[in-house]
């Protein structure tokens, strides 16, 4: 092969994003959408001979490799999909682990647009527009009454999310190097639900508020086909403590059940997390963090990947 031919065959390898058609997926949800996987853990299961085989594409010699076929917003920071898109910096999320198996999956290149607070309540913060106001109450600081929420706090994490998502493809050249502007929307992932487990006001209208959330979020992105993805609130695990297994079923049946509904068979998939926490394992952050440990984490994010592929073949 002469010069010239190499010289082009390289040229080819550092522009292969050029005028590609960016596959877009939006990750949403409270704490655990945020990441709480530790990333010394990570180091652990990826130097540990017995592990070290399923966690070696995440790393780059002594580094954590940096994908330049995949990135990520996360509010206000972006760049190559790497570890550290979470809050603190020292942990993981989801995206770490689905955007490597997105990145694996397409040709063109990905982006993730990752928004995600603690502390959001479906019933409340992530209210779906088309459910009307909450009849919600919070207590007065300095009084000690309890008062009606005010009015704009719900659906204030849903507008924020679909602000951030249509700021993000509007200017999508920023967050993806070379991109020609194009793109298309593949998915929506939500990953949610501690903060409505533990009021069983707020569970008792979990179901439809998950329906309307689907329905406005392909509303309001102009996408009515958008696949979708409900994550398990998988805390306790597969088995939880007798004391909270009621209510954790429950909350699971309720959200699997929204999947099988006749409008979102097909369109919906239902990814579990449950069966990924080690319930006797170190723990690395608190048990409603699925203990941030790097592996239930890391599966985690396979999970949503194969949920997606269940979905799109």
């Amino acid at each position: 092969m002469n010069r010239i031919a190499i010289i082009a065959i390289a040229l080819l390898t550092v522009t292969h994003h050029a005028d590609a058609q960016v596959r877009v997926f939006i990750l949403a949800g409270q704490s655990n959408m945020q990441g709480k996987g530790s990333i010394k853990h990570l180091e652990q299961l990826a130097s540990d001979e017995a592990t070290k085989a399923q966690y070696q594409h995440l790393r780059d010699g002594d580094q954590w490799a940096e994908r330049d076929d995949v990135f990520i917003r996360y509010l206000d920071r972006h760049g190559r999909l790497t570890t550290g898109y979470a809050s603190p910096t020292d942990r993981f999320g989801p995206e770490l682990q689905f955007g490597n198996a997105m990145g694996d999956r397409f040709d063109e290149p990905v982006l993730i647009i990752k928004c995600a607070w603690g502390g959001r309540a479906l019933a409340v913060r992530f209210r779906p527009p088309s459910r009307g106001l909450g009849d919600y109450t919070q207590r007065n600081r300095e009084t000690k009454e309890l008062e009606p929420l005010a009015k704009e706090v719900y659906g204030e994490a849903y507008r924020d999310t679909i602000r951030i998502v249509k700021e993000t493809l509007a200017d999508i050249a920023q967050y993806v190097p070379e991109s020609d502007g194009t793109y298309q929307l593949e998915g929506f992932v939500f990953f949610q639900g501690f903060n409505d487990v533990i009021d069983d006001k707020k569970v008792s209208e979990y179901g439809e508020n998950l329906a309307h959330l689907i329905r406005d979020v392909r509303k309001d992105l102009d996408a009515p086909k958008l696949p979708f993805v409900i994550g398990e609130l998988g805390q306790q695990g597969a088995v939880p403590e007798k004391r909270y297994a009621e209510k954790h079923f429950g909350f699971r049946k309720i959200q699997s059940d929204v999947a099988k509904r006749p409008e979102f068979v097909g369109n919906v998939a239902y990814a579990e997390t449950a069966v990924h926490v080690v319930p006797k394992g170190d723990s690395f952050d608190g048990g409603y963090h699925y203990y941030g440990r790097a592996d239930t984490f890391f599966h985690i994010g396979q999970s949503f990947a194969d949920a997606f592929n269940r979905l799109s073949p």
